[in-house]
């Protein structure tokens, strides 16, 4: 359910509160919320979920990302989310694939590999390769 790109972040799939339990479990300490309200019908609103990691103790913060793309107050928003953290941070969005995607661009921006970072994603089933072209 959820994918580690490294031992800072893992990504997932739209999530539901009763998932931020095993995620405490898990040992994460944030969570990261990529995705707009109202994307798909009967999703959990930003509302629900960081009221449910709240109660979990866990950090939340809301960065959503639409399909038209990153821009760079996002990208700066997901590396200072996961600098304050202070811990494991699991992302999700509809699929993991914007979590996955905006992860590697704060990396980068912070002076990561690109290839280092396209090596990690791909270990958790994502090509991000199109994003250095």
């Amino acid at each position: 359910m959820f994918r580690k790109l490294d031992d800072t972040i893992s990504v997932a799939a739209q999530i539901d509160p009763a998932d931020l339990a095993e995620a405490k479990r898990q040992g994460f300490v944030a969570i990261v919320n990529n995705r707009p309200d109202g994307e798909q019908p009967g999703q959990p609103t930003d509302a629900e979920m960081a009221a449910a990691a709240g109660a979990q103790g866990l950090a939340y913060v809301a960065i959503p990302i639409t399909h038209a793309g990153f821009t760079d107050a996002q990208v700066t928003a997901m590396g200072e989310a996961l600098a304050a953290a202070g811990g494991p941070v699991l992302a999700y969005c509809r699929s993991g694939t914007r979590s996955t995607y905006v992860w590697a661009l704060a990396r980068a921006a912070a002076g990561d590999d690109a290839a280092a970072l396209t090596a990690k994603a791909a270990a958790a089933g994502y090509d991000i390769s199109g994003l250095w072209r």
